[in-house]
């Protein structure tokens, strides 16, 4: 058979099959303009018709969809309700023709109907910008898999299409499904709300139950991609067996199902989030039941969060908490009225067709009548909504005013620009389309109830898509123990101030670890680990923050300090005194013998080292470091130089003098005593100079070793090395003077001076070799309160060691500082050494 014939037979098939269907509508409503209604009235295929070369399906009586009957009947009373308003389409009269698509069974056939002319032909043209169809506009149908396939039908020819509940996200792509829209949000949306409540109730940890269609896999991939990069992790997620055309479970299916609930028994997440038509849970939550799983929280995706069939499973309530996302509740006055009304009351042609018998659909819906009056019009308002919007279209396309219409022929190309414009308020609700084609409809959690007295679905919060957040949340009924809110982490919460440490693959799985002290935890940063606080800052443990270190330095209110401050003060008026006595005695032999001119500028150099201890008290400097760290060592390295010139001095004139007279004769001549002490001078601010270079005037701080949340505040950041390097030259002063005075131990008593000097020196020595060796065991802020007593007693030690016995010896012993006692005790001395 050619390419030619088969297309013939092909086309004679089909029109055979238009034929067939002609007479396949479930309710039927002549009028001016008929609109397609897609809906599931029974779910199941338990049988076939052949008609010949083609097995139509058709639905027996097994289980009826009460929510589908109810849907239909809202588009029903909707078109009814128009079409008695004669404000909105004057003169012109809405039909219908609805149809059961069992399902997702019977999706294409309905649409070859509804597509088809009046003669039941389907031409086969290039251009159908002028073909006008049976219907001007198609109402469903509810799920996305039928959505999908309907609409690749319709949009070959634009003709509308408004979908009441199929919220999957592919709807949205318009280069593939340019004329279908819906009246419900978004499965984005319908995500966010779930996360929203889970990061409300703290739930990180999560079990995910999807149907294997394209609704399960869609979403589940939507929630995985949400949750990405988040606090909420994922336990683990699992298909669900969808049912086989008779709806009689496999028996590879009930062993999936057996464990997929034992898995779920063994999980520690308690939160369950179920992506799955209403049809495929029926035999899971029995599976559940006969587990006796409890505990959990159920939340719903909108195929089956407000089903009153599954609600009405008996036992159910005992399994955990149901929550449920739903469209926002509206209430469509008279509706609950209409519903329950008998089909001969109804002005509609109805053919039993399909072996579906409307009798039967209002004795269920009878039954159920209460469940559907309390869980309130949700799916049934974007139904009636959906109506709506193609009347409005209607009534902008075909002119129409107060009191009449334009009857002309609509082609379906041109109701879809109007129904993209539609922008009307119904029931106090705004209705127009975004472009994606999508109804910013509230979405709501809703509670399920078992006390029939009170809504069953009760609402619990909702959500705003243009806001993006859950809102007005009220109290939960938990199924717990105390009515407290479950828990369902895989590690709790840390507290503040600890980080995470990973524990597996998922980030939700952690052990919590506290931040050392001097660390803390910036979790907006990184949570996994602690940073350091700056220099100046200090943290206790698990701590979110740090806190500016104390700094630490020498105050007056101190009573080191105070006691330091009177032993300088002493130190400085003994000084003066003794500079007042010299002075006043200063042509005496015992001031010359103490060294005449050059005990003046010892003694002045000492009350100025007195005058620079304050400097060592209150918040360093640049001033008091270079006090510190140049004038002070200058003035006491001159006051050594002075004391070993000094003692060099009397052992060559007594010892030296005659063995060497010409180095002594060049010694006084050239003033040998102030060039060495000059020299010695020179010297020592060279080194002071280089001191300054290398470790700058500006306070540096360092932390305190036995207390971290102190910062010592010094002049200098290496000090221990710079007090080496400092008193190197007084040490070496110290002990050849040292070493001089011994040697002049044998002289005249008035100029035996090894005493004095051997105890200066030897104080000094020992005393900074102490001080060193405590800094190097030691770093605290006691440091600076040694070296400044360290400092004050070498004072003292010259002034009183080195003056203090000549002061004595002027005021108690007057006869011995005459020329006559000193020049006896060199002549014994002399007769001595003879």
């Amino acid at each position: 058979m050619g390419p030619r014939a088969r297309t013939v037979c092909f086309l004679f098939f089909l029109l055979w099959v238009l034929a067939e269907l002609a007479e396949n509508s479930d309710f039927h409503l002549p009028g001016d303009y008929l609109l397609g209604g897609l809906f599931t009235l029974h779910a199941n295929m338990k049988g076939t018709v052949h008609l010949n070369f083609l097995q139509v399906p058709m639905c027996k009586e097994y289980e009826m969809k009460v929510s589908g009957y109810n849907l239909m009947q809202a588009m029903r009373f909707a078109v009814e309700e128009i079409n008695n308003d004669s404000s909105l389409l004057p003169g012109v009269l809405l039909g219908y023709e609805m149809v059961d698509v069992c399902y997702i069974s019977n999706n294409v056939q309905p649409v070859l109907y509804f597509l088809a002319q009046e003669d039941s032909l389907l031409p086969i043209q290039e251009d159908y910008s002028n073909y006008v169809p049976r219907v001007v506009a198609v109402i469903g149908p509810e799920n996305s898999e039928s959505v999908m396939t309907v609409a690749n039908f319709l949009s070959l020819f634009l003709l509308p299409q408004i979908t009441y509940s199929a919220i999957s996200d592919q709807l949205r792509d318009k280069q593939r499904f340019p004329a279908l829209l819906r009246t419900a949000p978004s499965a984005k949306h319908h995500i966010e709300a779930m996360v929203q409540l889970m990061l409300h109730f703290h739930w990180n940890w999560i079990s995910v139950l999807v149907s294997s269609d394209t609704y399960g896999r869609d979403n589940g991939q939507l929630l995985g991609d949400r949750l990405a990069g988040s606090d909420i992790c994922i336990a683990f997620q699992e298909t669900l067996p969808t049912l086989q055309p008779n709806q009689d479970i496999m028996p590879e299916d009930r062993q999936r199902l057996v464990s997929i609930v034992e898995k779920l028994q063994h999980s520690t997440a308690r939160v369950v989030v179920v992506f799955s038509p209403d049809l495929t849970l029926y035999d899971f939550f029995r599976e559940v039941l006969r587990q006796n799983f409890t505990g959990a929280v159920w939340i719903a995706s909108e195929s089956w969060s407000i089903d009153p069939v599954l609600h009405n499973l008996t036992g159910l309530h005992r399994t955990g908490t149901f929550l449920g996302i739903t469209i926002q509740n509206v209430p469509i006055p008279g509706f609950s009225e209409f519903r329950v009304r008998g089909p001969q009351a109804e002005p509609t042609n109805q053919r039993s067709t399909c072996n579906q018998e409307c009798d039967t659909c209002l004795n269920s819906t009878l039954s159920f009548n209460s469940i559907l009056r309390l869980s309130g019009e949700r799916i049934v308002y974007s139904v009636y909504s959906a109506v709506y919007v193609v009347a409005h279209a209607l009534h902008s396309l075909l002119g129409c005013d107060h009191s009449a219409c334009t009857k002309r022929v609509v082609y379906p190309w041109q109701l879809l620009e109007e129904i993209w414009k539609v922008n009307f308020t119904l029931l106090d609700h705004q209705i127009s389309f975004d472009p994606h084609g999508d109804v910013a409809l509230h979405l709501e959690i809703v509670q399920w109830q078992w006390d029939l007295n009170q809504n069953l679905f009760q609402s619990v919060a909702s959500y705003s898509p243009l806001q993006g957040h859950l809102k007005d949340i009220q109290d939960i009924s938990w199924h717990t123990v105390n009515n407290t809110i479950p828990v369902s982490m895989c590690s709790k919460r840390c507290q503040s101030g600890q980080k995470k440490k990973p524990m597996g693959i998922h980030t939700c799985c952690f052990e919590c670890i506290d931040c050392l002290p001097g660390t803390f935890l910036n979790q907006t940063a990184n949570e996994y680990d602690c940073q350091a606080c700056p220099s100046n800052e200090w943290s206790h443990q698990s701590e979110t923050s740090c806190f500016k270190r104390r700094l630490s330095f020498l105050e007056w209110h101190e009573a080191a300090t105070i006691a330091v401050a009177l032993l300088a003060a002493l130190g400085f008026l003994s000084t003066l005194a003794i500079l007042v006595i010299f002075w006043r005695h200063f042509q005496t032999p015992m001031v010359r013998s103490a060294g005449g001119p050059m005990c003046f500028l010892m003694l002045t150099l000492l009350l100025v080292a007195y005058m620079v201890v304050p400097v060592y008290v209150g918040l360093p400097k640049v001033s008091t470091c270079l006090c510190r760290q140049a004038l002070f060592p200058v003035c006491f390295t001159i006051c050594i130089s002075c004391i070993a010139v000094r003692s060099f001095q009397i052992v060559c004139v007594f010892k030296m003098a005659s063995r060497f007279p010409r180095a002594y004769s060049y010694w006084v001549r050239y003033q040998g005593s102030y060039v060495s002490v000059a020299f010695i001078t020179a010297l020592k601010m060279i080194t002071v100079v280089i001191s300054l270079l290398a470790t700058g005037l500006n306070p540096t701080t360092r932390t305190d070793t036995d207390d971290p949340k102190i910062m010592i505040i010094s002049c200098n950041p290496n000090y221990r090395n710079s007090l080496l390097f400092n008193t190197s030259l007084d040490l070496l002063l110290s002990v050849v003077g040292f070493s001089f005075a011994y040697m002049g131990k044998e002289l005249p008593t008035n100029y035996n001076e090894a005493k004095f000097i051997t105890f200066s020196m030897t104080f000094y020595f020992t005393s900074s070799v102490s001080l060193c060796t405590f800094m190097s065991v030691y770093d605290g802020v006691l440091v600076t309160i040694v070296d400044l007593l360290v400092t004050v007693f070498n004072l003292l030690a010259i002034s009183l060691g080195y003056f203090g016995p000549k002061c004595y010896m002027i005021l108690f012993y007057p006869e011995r500082n005459t020329p006559a006692y000193f020049n006896s005790m060199i002549q014994g001395y002399t007769m001595r050494r003879d």
